[in-house]
This record gives C-alpha cells, sequence and structure tokens, in this order.
C-alpha cells in the first residue's frame, strides 16, 4: 500500500522511473510522449546534459543559503540574465518555488506599492472568468475558474472577475474582431468605475490563457487597449505567465506578441524546466523603488525563496534556451504543428476550434460545430480523453469546465521545444486514436 497522498485517491499512477528526450518511462518499460510538458513545464524534455550538469556542480558548491542572510551566485546571475530579456521596465526579480507563489507575491507587492505611496485605500483585485492562477487562497480567489473556487469560496478574498478575451465562444456573430476586443477590454474600464477609480490596485490577467480554457490568445488590440485604461486609471498590471511564458508561444515573454509590458510579471514551469521547482516575480524599478525609499522591506518570503540550486538549473534552462535559440525554433515551428492539428483535427465533426501560439496548442470539444453546443458535463469527456490517450501512450492535458468552469471540454498540448516533426505526428496519431475510441 502507497502512503503517498495522490491527486486522486481512486486511480493508481505507474510508477515514473526515467525520462528520455520527450518521452517518460514507467517501471514496466512503456514510454509515453510527453505532449503537455506535465503542465506545460517540460520544455527541454527529460535529459537535458547541460541542465543536469549544472545542478550537479551547484550541489557539490552550495546546496542552500537562507536570503534572510544571503544573495547566492546562481541567483544574481538568473536575475541579471532574465532583465537582460525582459520586456519594458522590468528591473527586479524575485525568486519563489511556483507559480502559485509568484502570484501570491505579486499580490502582495501590489498592495504594499500603494500603501508604501500613501494610497492604503487601493485594495481591490480584478482578474477574469476562466482564468487560473494558482491554488494558494491567495492566487484561487483571482482566478476565475468555478469549479476551483466553489468548496473553498468561504475562505477567498473578494475579486472582481470580468470577461475572458475568448472570442470563439463570446464574440457576437455580428462583431469584428476588433470592436470584440476593444469590448471585452472596455468592461475594465468599467469595473474600475464601479469599484471607484482611487480603489483599485491591480488587474491580472493570463496574455495566452492555459489550463482552463485551452490555449486561448486575445484577438489583436485587446491587450493594448487594457494597458491603456490601467495607465489611465493608476492599476497595475500583472501579466501570469506561469504556464505560457518562458518560450512556450514563440517569445521567451508571451506578453511580447501583444507588444505590451506589465508592471509585475510571473513566470514559472517553463523557467526550471522541470529539473528544479523555481518560479520569480518581475517587477518594474518604479515599484521597487516604492518599496526601497519607504519601508525597505517587503512584508513577505518563503523559505526557498532564491534556492541556489533551482536558480542554477534555471539559469542552464535559460541559457540552453538562448544559445541554441529553442524559442526562435519553436517559433518557426508554430505553422509546422498548427498544420499538423489542423490535417487531423480540422474536419472532426466534434472539435469545436483549433486555437494556440508556438508550441502551445488547445483543442476544443462539442456535441454540434454548428451551434458549437458543448458535451454534457455528465459524460466526463475529459477524463475519459485523458485515460484513452494515456493508455496510447501520449501524456497530454485534457480539462473540463472549458465554458464557464462546468460545461465544456477541451485538450491542451504543450509538447517540449526539442520534439521532432517526426515525433510530433507521432504524437498527434495518437491522439486521433484516443479521440476516435473516447467520442
Amino acid at each position: 500500500m502507497s502512503h503517498v497522498f495522490p491527486r486522486h485517491c481512486h486511480t493508481e499512477f505507474p510508477i515514473a522511473v526515467g525520462g528520455d528526450g520527450c518521452y517518460l518511462i514507467d517501471d514496466s518499460g512503456k514510454r509515453y510522449f510527453d505532449g503537455s510538458g506535465g503542465a506545460a513545464v517540460s520544455c527541454l524534455g527529460h535529459s537535458n546534459e547541460r541542465v543536469r550538469d549544472a545542478i550537479k556542480t551547484q550541489v557539490d558548491k552550495l546546496a542552500f543559503a537562507h536570503t534572510g542572510f544571503f544573495s547566492s551566485e546562481p541567483a544574481e546571475q538568473l536575475a541579471d540574465l532574465l532583465i537582460q530579456h525582459a520586456p519594458g521596465s522590468l528591473e527586479r526579480v524575485y525568486f519563489v518555488s511556483g507559480g502559485s507563489e509568484a502570484v501570491e507575491s505579486a499580490i502582495k507587492l501590489a498592495r504594499q506599492y500603494f500603501v508604501e505611496r500613501g494610497e492604503p485605500q487601493r485594495k481591490h483585485l480584478i482578474a477574469r472568468r476562466q482564468s487560473y492562477h494558482g491554488n494558494t487562497l491567495g492566487a484561487l480567489a483571482v482566478g476565475g475558474n468555478a469549479w476551483r473556487r466553489e468548496q473553498f469560496s468561504p475562505l477567498l478574498v473578494d475579486v472582481s472577475h470580468i470577461a475572458p478575451c475568448y472570442e470563439y465562444a463570446e464574440r457576437n456573430s455580428d462583431e469584428s474582431l476588433e470592436a470584440y476586443g476593444l469590448r471585452t477590454a472596455r468592461e475594465l474600464e468599467d469595473e474600475i468605475l464601479r469599484l471607484g477609480t482611487d480603489s483599485v490596485m491591480a488587474f491580472l490577467a493570463e496574455p495566452v490563457v492555459g489550463a482552463t480554457l485551452g490555449a486561448v490568445t486575445a484577438v489583436d488590440g485587446y491587450f493594448k487597449e487594457v494597458r491603456r485604461i490601467c495607465d489611465k486609471y493608476g492599476v497595475l498590471l500583472i501579466l501570469d505567465e506561469v504556464m505560457c511564458g518562458m518560450g512556450r508561444t514563440g517569445h521567451l515573454f508571451a506578453c511580447d506578441a501583444d507588444d505590451i509590458a506589465p508592471d509585475i510579471l510571473c513566470i514559472a514551469k517553463g523557467l526550471g524546466a522541470g529539473y528544479q521547482p523555481i518560479g520569480a516575480m518581475l517587477c518594474t524599478s518604479a515599484i521597487y523603488d516604492a518599496i526601497a525609499s519607504g519601508s525597505g522591506f517587503f512584508q513577505h518570503g518563503h523559505t526557498y525563496l532564491g534556492h541556489p540550486v533551482a536558480a542554477a538549473a534555471a539559469h542552464a534552462v535559460l541559457t540552453e534556451m538562448i544559445e541554441n535559440q529553442w524559442v526562435d525554433k519553436v517559433s518557426e515551428r508554430a505553422e509546422f504543428l498548427q498544420s499538423r492539428l489542423q490535417a487531423h483535427f480540422g474536419q472532426h465533426p466534434n472539435v469545436g476550434d483549433i486555437r494556440g501560439r508556438g508550441f502551445f496548442w488547445g483543442l476544443e470539444f462539442v456535441d454540434d460545430r454548428e451551434s458549437k453546443t458543448p458535451f454534457d458535463s455528465d459524460m466526463k469527456l475529459a477524463a475519459k480523453l485523458k485515460k484513452a490517450a494515456f493508455a496510447e501512450g501520449l501524456v497530454c492535458y485534457p480539462m473540463p469546465g472549458t465554458r464557464d468552469g462546468k460545461v465544456g471540454d477541451h485538450i491542451l498540448l504543450a509538447p517540449p521545444f526539442i520534439a521532432s516533426d517526426d515525433e510530433l505526428e507521432d504524437a498527434l496519431k495518437r491522439l486521433v486514436v484516443a479521440v476516435d475510441k473516447t467520442i
């Protein structure tokens, strides 16, 4: 009997014993193509020599030094490299152990920033329906997924949620893409006006919505209008790139595709590529300076901030991406992946939408393509798709509740950047078999 508390109490998982490039290997020797990188994590696959060597070298030099007493060379070097490539005026990096911690840090920094500036009345957060920002209570509160929030709602702080930019399901039939984007973005302004123009501290959004919508990109112009509205009312723009950042969408920072820069940015997952648990919050010099010239102390912290081994691994990951131009390769090869998805699923009667960017794609399943009607939630389609794909040796990321947290199903694909065309094609063929067996 296992003493591990699993994610699902009534599912027995195979034991993973090895990783080879794009594949995971269980204790029976079966190989699984990691078509979602776990949860968009394993961007460099499972056996990158540079990253493994960096971890071993750092463990031999220094395993841990608490940031209440020391900084470390790996943390300093990683921060320098991130800021060298970061958008806008992002200037400082706060290292944590994962995405939820990065979002928690961003929320608390936004609040302290306004307190330090003498604007303690700014307390409201605005986010979007069907967003996902993590599972700690603060991150869960700002997330907009009804199913994840429901049983914990009495514990969550009050956060406003406006519409996502979800063109497939929410654009009016007589509405242009530009008009839809502007209308949706201006829900932010309406909510700021409703709450009070001097009471909102931040708006938080994913540039490409991952887990809960399935690689939904915003229409052109949406985020530029969001940036304009935030600037108009002095509201901080926090972008959550935990899943979509670090090259996943064909840009090192996902917001570069929308030609904007945030005030605070959260990254994780692909930053460590699965080799070590690490995340980071980046902020502008203006935000940092407000703290530095005020109390001088960010009232927040975790034990493993700036962990030297995690930072060394992430520095090796980022160096690997830059020196071998993996982000450019993802951008260049996105057309191939999209074309093969269209070839296999573009005419499927139950695939309503294929969307995404780079190596980050979603397939939304519907009962009827014409009306875009989702399957009945009682079918538990996403769970069945996950099980069928896994049986075919494919790890993918199906999720239910696409439309509103209750109905709708999608599959998220986020393969390793190192996957060859043949490996991608083979993975999609496995997915075809799984879909055909399920629907």
